[in-house]
């Protein structure tokens, strides 16, 4: 009797299994997926439609662990158009990856300018995770971006510098270093990312400056150059870290 029952249950499981594998999915997939189509379509965005950059650094006494930087960005637009491509996800790492593109004729970008593109196709390539543990990785590549998005404002728009140094006894007393910038970036495409063997993550940018210009249908500073940077972000911070005791 128990032989036939447990034959029977046998039976229905594997009719379930191979028949009805949805019962036993479930939603990490989907969820890292639509992260990473999100972050796909902000990325082509900020590229097509610009942001604001707005950031600010601060250095006490020429030492690394006094340094303070902070860089805040915005952008915001009325999307169409846009298709989603290469989905894949890794569900070893729970990291989905995701191409987003869009064909543009003409938008009004973040500042409000009517800008004629063309028929100008733009692709940005964006990342996500079902999990807060795993999003290291991809938190280090968007602290990368806004980083190499800070350096092109510092270059095409500039930045106010401020320092302070008190001398004492002919000693340094005190050094202070502050610099300051906010601008709006459009049109600046990412040639290359990745991470190092740490972890820490890399982005590589460039922007036509005369691309731009033509664009925008005024003079830009810096006619005539493609200006490059890279920008770097880091999983974690090392100046938080627990120092540990040295046994004597």
């Amino acid at each position: 009797m128990i032989s036939r029952c447990f034959k029977t249950f046998l039976v229905l499981f594997v009719c379930v299994t191979l028949f009805a594998p949805g019962v036993w999915a479930g939603n990490k997939k989907m969820m890292a997926i639509m992260a990473a189509k999100n972050d796909a379509m902000r990325g082509l965005t900020e590229q097509v439609y610009g942001l604001k950059v707005r950031s600010s650094e601060e250095v006490k006494n020429m030492a690394a662990d006094s340094y303070v930087g902070k860089t805040d960005s915005k952008t915001s637009a009325t999307l169409s158009g846009i298709k989603i491509s290469d989905v894949v996800y890794d569900p070893q790492k729970d990291i989905a990856k995701a191409t987003a593109t869009m064909t543009a004729n003409e938008i009004v970008n973040i500042d409000g300018a009517n800008v004629a593109l063309n028929g100008k196709v733009f692709k940005h390539v964006g990342f996500g995770t079902s999990s807060p543990e795993n999003a290291g990785p991809l938190k280090a590549l968007r602290a990368a971006q806004i980083d190499a998005y800070k350096q092109l404002a510092q270059q095409v728009a500039g930045f106010t510098l401020e320092s302070q140094t008190t001398i004492e006894n002919y000693m340094l007393k005190s050094d202070l270093i502050q610099t300051k910038v906010q601008a709006s970036l459009a049109m600046a495409e990412i040639t290359n990312y990745g991470w190092d063997q740490g972890g820490d993550a890399f982005v590589k940018m460039v922007l036509n400056v005369d691309a731009v210009s033509a664009m925008l249908g005024e003079a830009v500073v810096g006619a005539g150059e493609v200006i490059e940077v890279e920008g770097q972000g880091a999983q974690e911070d090392d100046f938080k870290k627990p120092k540990t005791v040295k046994k004597r």
